[in-house]
């Protein structure tokens, strides 16, 4: 029997309102802080990843889908969308066409890493761009969005975490500080920490490692060896989250994965989903359109997990919407009345009901039963003596009450039985 691929997972009908709910939500939000939605190819050259998110990185050296097409094109199904957004951005020269850019996605991404509760190889994410600004205004607000979006979903037990990551310069000061801390300690930590010491020592702080948590306890952090200009503008987004009651910690031991964060980063993270806590993050990434080849220019931005999102609300006891029930479910009393069955149900999907018929040539008593089952409000009982005086029987299914009513009347009459 084929089955879909290891780390994939099908949703199905069952499932797919509480993805609705979701979605709708996050476009809502994201349309009333004034986004715009943009959608990217689910593939791009490999270039494009392992420039800007960095080769030395876990994505691009071990869990990348990467391939050659047949032109011999190397190319890889995306691991994020912030890359894809900034490549389309100086493509189609966005720049030219608005000072600022303020972009929103609902996508698939690809990543070839052990699956766990949450986190499949194939996930979805939302996430938002803005490209244009270095106003920490942005920063702040991106934050904002992200955390306004959870707690609309009906998520409590959630922690803002916020960091700053300085600019290049800064930073690179910094590394040189955080590596003669490490030096006398290379023998001691794990043998992931040994390697990012050489390409990426700042994701030391992300190891699981106890041994490697304990070390790093005591390591000189990079809040502490700011420049002037990221302290000033972290200061800003601290009093502008205070000012929204948006509750935050600063938590110095936090850094993003990605290469081309620079400045304010910042992570949402879960009580209720084990290890893999964090249902989004982000921050500012100034230095990437240059990267990619574009003009310099700002860019801030976040991405959130809906694989992870969801697993969260289940187990926060969320109630999330199951399956929508049916308005009207048409049941025909008389086969030889077919053709005006059928066209009798298309009038009523035109007026904007729910309904399903059947289709199946089961007994009445069957298909009552089906309308149970698929929980409908109304049913119209089309066909017997009623019908040869143009006359049809719904049945409110809430109260077991029913009547008689003119054909005519149907829509009207199933509009208040729906209390409408």
């Amino acid at each position: 029997m084929l089955k879909a691929i290891y780390g994939t997972k099908d949703v199905l009908p069952k499932d797919i309102e509480k993805w609705n709910y979701v979605e709708d939500i996050v476009k809502k939000i994201f349309t009333s802080f004034n986004y715009k939605e943009i959608r990217t190819p689910i593939f791009e050259e490999t270039g494009l990843f392992s420039r800007s998110i960095g080769e030395e990185t876990d994505i691009v050296s071990k869990e990348m889908y990467t391939f050659f097409d047949r032109g011999e094109t190397s190319v890889t199904l995306r691991p994020e969308m912030t890359a894809s957004v900034v490549r389309a951005f100086i493509e189609h020269s966005l720049a030219n066409q608005s000072s600022l850019n303020k972009l929103f996605y609902i996508a698939s991404m690809f990543r070839q890493e052990r699956p766990q509760a949450g986190r499949l190889r194939q996930f979805h994410q939302f996430g938002a761009e803005v490209l244009g600004s270095a106003s920490p205004l942005l920063d702040a607000e991106i934050i904002i969005l992200a955390y306004t979006i959870l707690k609309s979903l009906g998520l409590k037990d959630i922690t803002v975490k916020i960091n700053s990551l300085g600019i290049t310069s800064s930073r690179k000061a910094y590394i040189e500080i955080l590596k003669e801390y490490l030096e006398p300690h290379l023998h001691e930590l794990s043998e992931d920490s040994r390697k990012r010491f050489e390409k990426n020592v700042l994701r030391i702080f992300d190891s699981k490692s106890e041994n490697d948590i304990q070390i790093m306890k005591d390591a000189p952090k990079l809040i502490d060896h700011l420049d002037d200009e990221s302290k000033q503008e972290f200061q800003i987004v601290q009093n502008i989250l205070q000012a929204e009651q948006i509750p935050f910690i600063v938590d110095s031991s936090l850094v993003r994965g990605l290469d081309y964060y620079s400045k304010t980063t910042f992570e949402i993270v879960s009580g209720k989903v084990g290890s893999q806590s964090a249902l989004c993050g982000g921050g500012r990434y100034d230095g990437l359109i240059e990267l990619l080849g574009g003009t310099p220019n700002y860019g801030v931005g976040f991405a959130a997990g809906i694989e992870r999102i969801i697993l969260a609300l289940q187990n926060e006891k969320t109630e999330l919407p199951g399956n929508s029930v049916l308005d009207v479910y048409v049941v025909l009393l008389n086969k030889e009345l077919l053709n005006e069955y059928y066209l009798f149900a298309t009038a009523l999907r035109k007026n904007n009901f729910k309904v399903e018929i059947d289709y199946l040539s089961r007994s009445v008593k069957a298909q009552m039963r089906e309308a149970n089952k698929l929980q409908t409000k109304v049913v119209v009982l089309f066909g017997g003596d009623e019908f040869a005086e143009n006359k049809i029987v719904i049945k409110n299914m809430d109260t077991s009450s029913q009547q008689v009513i003119p054909l005519e009347e149907a829509g009207k009459e199933i509009l208040l039985s729906l209390g409408a």
